[in-house]
């Protein structure tokens, strides 16, 4: 998940270039359980849902800690509403620094104290977004609550505060921050005024806000970096959208996406995959996006006729997880405990669904290396699957605790966090 400006650093949600995919590494393991390959294990108190974030020797990891105990967050598919009242009693909004060779705890930050007030997904948590580098600064969004900017040292540099909004069916924020130059993005889709904004890392200004007509979309934006320009990607339930590094919309297009829109769009091989797939709905399609359109992409005459569609799947797509586009081949991990394959050039299905076994349910998105692609269940098991054109599985790895969180890969190192820890998993422990 390499960077120009910053390494081998995992400097946002899928790592520096969104695509899950990692550069090979000796030292990254394909076998682990709550011993095997440790490096070391790390308590979170409290609970959070966005990946560690690893800069130089450093990983940092936001949580919310409550002072009284609420409903706990459960795995498997919630289909209506969700808790209707915020938490109850005192909550502390953390921010924890610690050694990437050791684990140890470098310094701890409380960003907020004090009571929710909105209420949130049953599976989710106050502290669902991942945060976000630009390799001297961390930005950690709280969705409800506000941006907040930390040296890599501990000191709080600016803070912008967010005005909390009713989400559909009160399930709250969820959409990460991505930096990219000297601004920091931030989207927030909610039922009452959707907003796409820019921040200056330096002094935390808001650079502009874009007005979104979206009410449940919860996708992490991609800064896609094409061959004819840089732009925001989007996706949205009315819209799929691009927008200008100063907040104009460049393209969009009604892609029919399913009613609750979350896995987030990444590229490969030039093109910009787009996705939704929520469980009851029967159209679930991916998009394959060309650079360089402009205005309203033209589908009059269907999704596979447009010149700016690559390709176009009606059945493809994931309800929480995001794709990955390993080598040719695009992969799908369905919250039920399937996977599908497909060619990530052309669209065309590769291997139809095949079950996981044992059974498992999914929410973390899938990442890979050396050939191989790994898929972590909210049961904490992961199987790691190889790459190519046949299903296969080749190993599981237990860590027995609930894991909603995607992981994190850096230089040799695999961050895994599940409801209480987070693991650094490394052949170089034995």
């Amino acid at each position: 998940m390499t960077n120009d400006a910053i390494g081998n650093d995992f400097t946002r949600f899928r790592g520096g270039d969104a695509t899950g995919v990692a550069a090979d590494h000796p030292e990254l393991p394909t076998q682990w359980d709550t011993e095997t390959n440790v490096a070391w294990v790390a308590d979170v108190p409290g609970q959070g849902w966005g990946s560690p974030i690893i800069v130089g020797d450093r990983v940092f990891v936001s949580a919310v800690v409550a002072e009284e105990v609420n409903t706990p967050p459960q795995g498997g598919l919630y289909l209506g509403e969700g808790v209707r009242d915020p938490a109850e009693g005192i909550h502390h909004w953390m921010v924890t620094c610690f050694d990437l060779g050791s684990g140890q705890e470098l310094w701890k930050r409380e960003a907020h104290t004090g009571r929710p007030v909105v209420p949130r997904h049953p599976k989710s948590s106050y502290a669902a977004e991942t945060p976000t580098t630009d390799g001297e600064r961390l930005f950690v969004l709280f969705g409800d609550l506000g941006l907040y900017c930390y040296s890599l040292e501990g000191e709080l540099l600016w803070s912008q505060p967010i005005e909390p909004k009713k989400t559909n069916m009160d399930y709250g924020a969820a959409a990460s921050p991505v930096v990219h130059g000297d601004q920091v993005f931030v989207i927030y889709d909610n039922k009452e005024a959707s907003w796409i904004a820019a921040f200056d890392t330096q002094t935390g200004e808001q650079r502009w806000r874009t007005a979104r007509d979206e009410t449940m979309s919860w996708a992490t934006p991609l800064v896609w970096e094409n061959e004819l320009r840089t732009e925001i990607v989007v996706p949205g339930k009315n819209a799929n959208r691009s927008y200008s590094l100063d907040g104009k919309e460049l393209w969009s297009f009604d892609g029919d996406m399913s009613i609750l829109v979350i896995p987030s769009p990444f590229a490969a091989h030039g093109m910009c995959y787009l996705s939704s797939g929520y469980v009851g709905d029967s159209h679930r399609p991916t998009f394959a996006i060309r650079p360089g359109a402009a205005g309203e992409i033209d589908t009059s005459d269907g999704f596979s006729s447009s010149e700016f569609i690559e390709w176009y799947q009606p059945r493809a797509s994931p309800y929480n997880t995001t794709q990955i586009v390993a080598g040719d081949y695009l992969y799908t991990v369905y919250d039920q405990g399937f996977m599908t394959c497909h060619n990530a050039l052309t669209g065309e299905e590769v291997y139809g669904k095949q079950r996981f076994s044992p059974k498992g349910s999914f929410t973390s998105s899938p990442w890979a290396y050396d050939g191989k692609v790994f898929c972590l269940s909210e049961q904490g098991l992961t199987y790691v699957i190889q790459a190519g054109p046949d299903f296969r599985v080749l190993q599981t790895n237990p860590l027995d605790e609930l894991c909603i969180a995607t992981p994190s890969v850096s230089d040799g190192k695999l961050l895994i966090r599940t409801l209480t820890k987070v693991y650094c998993i490394s052949e170089a422990s034995e």
